[in-house]
């Protein structure tokens, strides 16, 4: 009886909160939208109450485009807590929120506070699949590849991983190349002291590398892109290194002038004879199967060299 009481009550303040949001006054906005994010952020039944009431998500959704940037961010952290229910993911994800969202992103007067979540809450939303291709359709993964590359820095990491979750699907891995996410992340890798956006720049460059367009937008900067991944793999995280080596593979498998690019740079194999007994378990591994695919090739080219002259 004490627990039909309790969920009542929660009940009965989710209203009231939901009621006073609509007031004149900023300082009764603010209360009840922080009492809305205190009961929802440790507790799945009461993210699915709040869910539940009447008009509440919409309500949520267009205070996220409110002019008062406190009344902004604790909205856009309500549905962020009201989106790590599973089950919650796909009602609030309709597109009038998405669009929110892509404005938030896009907007220069949005706080960092604010840009943050609403990454967060677009990177927690594209985890349910059938929600991705919703992103796609409202322009979000083109917004997030212009945002990266013109990012304030410390709201980088949020907006790759949106992006990183997003291009899972084939169809937004067509956008975010068409819209040059390929030259943005490299640019990200090559200038960044940051570890952390290094890395995760290279899972979204590995994640693109994965269909066709993704792989041969990295085979047309065969160039480039082979000693950008050399670099990494002389100087940056074994996370870093992990990822390059991943990316290489996949050129390596589909592109031989990939792998003769790497055999005319004199440091690439000692670079990867080192990290096969200087590397991790998985980082000696790749650098192992690099190394074996650059060898074939090399073997091949000499057999082929002897052939010609008849020996």
């Amino acid at each position: 009886m004490s627990s039909v009481s309790s969920v009542s009550r929660v009940f009965d303040t989710i209203n009231e909160c939901l009621s006073q949001v609509h007031s004149d006054s900023i300082e009764v906005q603010e209360k009840a939208l922080q009492t809305l994010a205190s009961i929802t952020k440790v507790s799945p039944q009461n993210r699915t109450l709040v869910a539940q009431t009447d008009k509440a998500i919409a309500t949520l959704a267009t205070l996220t485009n409110a002019s008062n940037p406190t009344i902004q961010t604790l909205s856009l952290l309500i549905l962020f807590n009201l989106s790590l229910n599973p089950d919650l993911k796909h009602s609030l994800s309709d597109m009038e929120t998405i669009h929110y969202l892509n404005s938030l992103i896009t907007s220069s007067s949005c706080s960092l506070d604010s840009s943050k979540l609403a990454s967060s809450l677009i990177c927690s939303l594209a985890m349910h699949d059938k929600n991705k291709a919703k992103f796609g359709v409202a322009g979000t993964v083109q917004l997030l590849v212009r945002a990266i590359e013109g990012s304030r820095g410390s709201d980088a990491h949020h907006l790759l991983s949106s992006l990183a979750e997003l291009v899972h699907f084939h169809g937004n891995c067509t956008l975010a190349v068409r819209a040059g996410a390929i030259q943005v992340l490299l640019r990200v890798v090559q200038s960044t002291e940051s570890e952390d956006l290094a890395g995760t720049s290279l899972a979204v460059l590995g994640l693109l590398a994965r269909f066709e367009e993704g792989l041969n937008g990295l085979k047309r900067r065969d160039h480039e892109i082979v000693r950008a991944m050399l670099s990494v793999l002389k100087g940056r995280s074994l996370l870093s290194k992990e990822g390059a080596a991943d990316i290489l593979i996949r050129l390596f498998d589909d592109s031989e002038e990939c792998v003769a690019e790497a055999l005319m740079l004199p440091e690439f194999s000692s670079v990867l004879a080192d990290l096969c007994v200087r590397g991790s378990v998985r980082v000696r591994d790749k650098a192992d199967l690099l190394m074996t695919k650059m060898a074939k090739l090399s073997l091949d080219s000499d057999m082929e060299a002897c052939s010609l002259h008849g020996y």
